[in-house]
């Protein structure tokens, strides 16, 4: 019984509060998004909405000198296909405000 005692305690008060602040300051020093990656972010998204509206243009001229072509993307404007983006678009005011934020302090 001794021998179980002398390996329980050390590891209860030793082992396990290690391992807590260890793995704490793993999460702690994670890398995160900088001001340069989200600027980064912002322009590719720019960019990829930029380019739906081409490819919807370009689908409109070849499906108005072709009626037989059928889209095979989204449809503009389509009420399913507008949830994900109003999300992304809720998500991406949510972190302007926290940037804004930082920034102000």
């Amino acid at each position: 019984m001794d021998f179980d005692a002398i390996i329980i305690v050390p590891v209860i008060f030793i082992g396990l509060p290690w391992l807590i602040m260890h793995y704490m300051t793993k999460w702690k020093t994670a890398p995160t998004l900088t001001n340069d990656d989200e600027s980064l972010l912002e322009e590719l998204y720019q960019l990829a909405r930029r380019l739906d509206s081409r490819m919807d243009t370009v689908e409109r001229l070849v499906a108005s000198d072709n009626p037989e072509f059928q889209r095979a993307r989204l449809l503009p404007d389509s009420e399913i296909d507008n949830v994900p983006l109003r999300e992304i678009e809720e998500l991406r005011a949510q972190a302007k405000s926290r940037v804004s934020g930082r920034t102000a302090k």
